[in-house]
């Protein structure tokens, strides 16, 4: 039986280093995380990873029910999986696991709360967005990549996997750069 434990931050400029402390404190022998979004389970190779080497009486822990992910059929899919391996789900804050009855019902709850949050935020930036562009100050996103860089690595005859190792990104981020480049 191992405690496996998952970390996840959405972005690359965010710390994963609060939620590694308490998953070694939790007594995690292999800790597994990544830097991606939790919308969707597209590009989280780590936390495919921790499935697919789940075996009977392992338990996946997290921190909270939202490094897990924000869409509550997707939460409810993945404790399903570790479920059907008769492996379970622990989170630390609030401390709920899934192998009491009580404990799922808290799960699906928090699974819920984890989805409403999301699109508060998403509404409330939608919001924002919409203030500034009628003030005229709203001028787009940050840019989290070097776009100049990614053109003079491709101009220097690099491959999209070669850039995106280099820089640190997807291949997807890439290709999506060179498409803009080349309109």
């Amino acid at each position: 039986m191992a405690r496996i434990g998952y970390a996840r931050v959405s972005t690359t400029d965010q710390d994963l280093d609060t939620q590694l402390t308490k998953l070694k404190a939790e007594g995690c022998e292999v800790i597994r995380s990544e830097k991606v979004s939790a919308a969707s389970r597209e590009g989280r190779t780590e936390l495919a990873t921790i499935l697919d080497f789940l075996r009977p009486g392992d338990e996946l822990v997290v921190t909270r029910l939202d490094r897990l992910g924000r869409d509550t059929r997707d939460v409810l899919n993945l404790i399903h999986e570790c479920e059907q391996k008769k492996a379970f789900v622990t989170v630390i804050d609030p401390h709920v696991s899934t192998r009491g009855e009580m404990g799922h019902l808290v799960l699906t709850v928090l699974g819920m709360v984890a989805q409403m949050e999301r699109r508060f935020i998403k509404e409330r930036q939608r919001d924002g967005i919409e203030k500034a562009k009628a003030e005229g100050i709203y001028s787009g996103g940050k840019r989290r990549l070097d776009h100049a860089k990614v053109l003079a690595l491709r101009k220097a005859g690099h491959g999209p996997s070669a850039i995106a190792k280099a820089i640190g990104c997807s291949r997807m981020q890439v290709y999506r750069i060179l498409d803009t480049s080349s309109s």
